[in-house]
């Protein structure tokens, strides 16, 4: 009897300590991001310090996404919030105004210089929200990700600018890559056409005239006439390769490439980038640096 009272005594004080840690505000670690290529950004800075899980998932299309009850869930349960604003999680806006109001979220996006961003073509009070195509910009917002992670977990500091450090000698290093393997393709040759205007900071940070279908986002409408105006521009430069994007249907390139055979112009699809969303977990692609890397070389590779 007296063992038995003992255990119970020894299990209630457990459950009294969890319950006073709980409401002393102990934290368990827990980041939700939007995307994968923010996770990624957070996982390479908080090293195993932190539980980091993404809301969208290879082939997901941030422009058009909805939170689901188990992503509310998620939110809920969060301790932070990291999204990449700029209007590309257009249909959650009204959510992060509601979790702010409890928690810290951050849009990484909205942390950088408004100077350095390119503006929308269809509304000038807007900006174009790809900013993880520019490796220059993207460290801004891996320092804005970490700087946010040592305010909210102080007893990682050293460890997380530390991760910090080293992962933007990665990032210099990934600069490196690609401006080597840009260098491999003449000027007249660093045409990208794709299906939409996901590409235009990579455009401007490595020197390529972009293209796409359709706008900015996806969620943008295209037409016959878009179409034809495509297929004339890619006869008139003879360009030989467009791209499909993982996140998007390749309907409207298949019509481009239909329309340009009809004027008597092969193309061929030069592959599939990555573009609003990254690989699988678990693969290469699957992290920021093997997405851009994969991007380089199926771009170059195609455009030889």
């Amino acid at each position: 009897m007296k063992q038995w009272l003992g255990v119970f005594i020894l299990s209630l004080s457990l459950l009294l300590f969890g319950c006073s840690s709980e409401a002393e505000g102990e934290k368990e670690g827990i980041v939700v991001a939007t995307t994968g290529q923010i996770a990624d950004a957070i996982k390479e800075i908080s090293g195993d310090h932190l539980q980091v899980s993404a809301l969208m998932g290879p082939g997901v299309d941030p422009h058009l996404y909805k939170a689901t009850q188990s992503d509310l869930s998620k939110l809920d349960k969060a301790e932070v919030i990291f999204y990449n604003g700029l209007h590309l999680e257009g249909q959650m806006l009204a959510i992060f105004e509601q979790m702010a109001k409890e928690k810290t979220v951050l849009a990484v996006g909205e942390t950088l210089d408004e100077k350095l961003l390119l503006a929308s073509d269809n509304d000038a009070m807007l900006h174009d929200p790809h900013i993880w195509f520019d490796i220059e910009l993207w460290k801004g917002v891996v320092k804005a990700i970490s700087v946010q992670l040592q305010e909210e977990y102080p007893e990682f500091k050293e460890d997380f600018q530390t991760n910090e450090d080293v992962y933007l000698k990665k990032l210099e290093d990934l600069q490196s890559y690609a401006k080597n393997r840009v260098n491999e393709l003449p000027q007249e040759q660093r045409i990208l056409v794709t299906a939409h205007d996901a590409f235009n900071y990579f455009g401007r940070s490595q020197g390529f005239e972009v293209r796409g279908l359709q706008g900015l986002s996806t969620d943008s409408e295209y037409g016959v006439k878009d179409v034809q105006e495509m297929v004339d521009f890619l006869v008139e430069n003879k360009i030989k390769a467009i791209f499909i994007e993982s996140s998007v249907s390749d309907k409207a390139m298949k019509a481009v490439i239909e329309g340009a055979q009809e004027k008597g112009h092969d193309i061929v699809i030069g592959g599939e980038l990555f573009s609003d969303a990254m690989g699988a977990e678990g693969t290469t692609e699957g992290t920021y640096i093997g997405m851009y890397q994969h991007n380089i070389d199926t771009i170059v590779d195609a455009l030889k």
